[in-house]
């Protein structure tokens, strides 16, 4: 966290945003780069990895787990030393790994190590032991894993006593988070046998799983999709490193830079994503570009310019959950209302988004109807000065800090929760915005 930060940051009136963004690296791409690395043969140099509390924690996870890493994110680059196989358990006694609530830790590692020997304990902070794993720990339960919950069934913390995984097939719902089969195609070429997995129902987030599935095919494996939901792995393949590695910019970090230009009339461009990206969430422009802003895409950047003001629509957002509190936010200054479809795993994130989103965006003057997977949000005719709590949330803090564009101040609390993906975010807010002179 940066400890410059005060318990409450007030954010004053901003006027327009505008300038350039180099971004973060993303988070999701960060932490499964790092682990396919872990599990490769050879070296492999990682260049741009966010520097966050999650890496943070999957970085001391893979250095626990034996695994040689040399440098640190805020050098620019990092060597991986693959183990070239599974990771084992070092030594005879239980391995503790503490996750925070890193969900691109947990999931992953949970089933990477069930893929491996030894015995192995996961645990993270209240909240994560709050957040539902049932699918994944189902899944590998069907693949020939011991995975047991050991506080409340089908939530962590877990113990994993892991003696190899056979292989399979495992069947699982795909509504939750599609981070339980990104895990399950991630630890498959570890087993022994052939793996398949098919969605029962339908599959959250997807653009996230198609993620997955590039990133592997870097490091030389193939996820084989005969129907739309049904991914099989084929026995017999290893991860090998592809040398050096990219992180891409963080699509979700842009997010909030590119809506404060759709919202003031400014004009950002970001740098790291483009048309190019295997991020779901850098087509959040094109939302804007519906509700009236000008966009522009290039290979590794985007370009926003804002218009008239803005006008409400619907969009699904099922494949940009986390790009959707941003759209959230940006519907305070829309004419007419805006809903959001597709966001039912808001309630299970970091903390229930639809119920804090909601709720904070009653405190600035909007009206609000929740639904199952909908949240409609009527903007008000006048943005009120409100307090907004983070709930520990970095991307409620984020999201909201755009409710400075509503001419009145905004006060943030906890504002050093960012700190979990983007720690330089409101150092780089006050660099790309010009407030608003009385």
């Amino acid at each position: 966290m940066d400890p410059m930060l005060p318990d409450r940051l007030t954010l004053q009136p901003i006027a327009r945003f505008e300038g350039t963004l180099v971004l973060p690296g993303s988070k999701s791409l960060s932490n499964r780069i790092l682990l396919l690395s872990a599990l490769a043969e050879g070296e492999t140099e990682v260049t741009r990895v966010l520097e966050s509390e999650d890496t943070e924690v999957m970085l001391a996870a893979l250095r626990k787990l034996g695994v040689g890493i040399e440098g640190k994110p805020d050098s620019g680059s990092l060597r991986v030393y693959g183990a070239g196989g599974v990771l084992n358990a070092p030594g005879r006694g239980p391995v503790e790994l503490f996750l925070g609530n890193a969900g691109t830790a947990m999931r992953p590692l949970t089933a990477v190590l069930a893929a491996g020997s030894g015995t192995f304990v996961l645990s993270g902070v209240a909240r994560m032991h709050e957040r539902p794993i049932g699918d994944l720990v189902a899944g590998l339960r069907q693949l020939g894993a011991r995975v047991t919950c050991l506080e409340r069934e089908g939530y962590p913390p877990l113990r994993i006593e892991a003696a190899g995984l056979p292989g399979g097939t495992a069947r699982i719902s795909g509504t939750t988070s599609s981070q339980f089969l990104s895990a399950l195609l991630m630890a498959a070429p570890l087993a022994r046998g052939p793996v398949t997995i098919e969605i029962t129902d339908h599959l959250v987030s997807q653009p996230y799983v198609e993620m997955t599935r590039a990133l592997m095919a870097r490091y030389g494996v193939t996820v084989e999709r005969s129907e739309l939901l049904r991914f099989t792995v084929p026995a017999g393949q290893r991860y090998r490193s592809p040398g050096r590695v990219l992180v891409e910019g963080d699509a979700s970090a842009a997010s909030y830079f590119l809506a404060g230009a759709a919202i003031t009339g400014g004009k950002v461009r970001v740098e790291g994503c483009g048309s190019d990206s295997i991020q779901g969430d850098a087509r959040f422009a094109d939302i804007l570009d519906r509700m009236g802003a000008h966009t522009r895409f290039e290979p590794a950047a985007i370009e926003v310019e804002g218009a008239d003001r803005l006008r409400g629509i619907a969009a699904d957002l099922t494949g940009m959950p986390d790009a959707a509190m941003t759209l959230a936010v940006t519907a305070l200054f829309a004419r007419g209302p805006t809903t959001l479809c597709g966001i039912a795993n808001w309630r299970v994130k970091e903390t229930d988004r639809m119920a804090a989103v909601s709720s904070e965006l009653l405190k600035l003057g909007a009206r609000t109807e929740v639904g199952s997977d909908t949240l409609v949000v009527h903007p008000p005719e006048r943005i009120r000065s409100a307090s907004i709590a983070t709930y520990d949330d970095h991307r409620m803090a984020m999201a909201f800090s755009l409710a400075a564009c509503g001419g009145q101040p905004i006060v943030i609390e906890n504002p050093a929760c960012v700190a979990k993906t983007f720690p330089e975010y409101f150092a780089e807010l006050e660099h790309l915005t010009v407030p608003l002179r009385s």
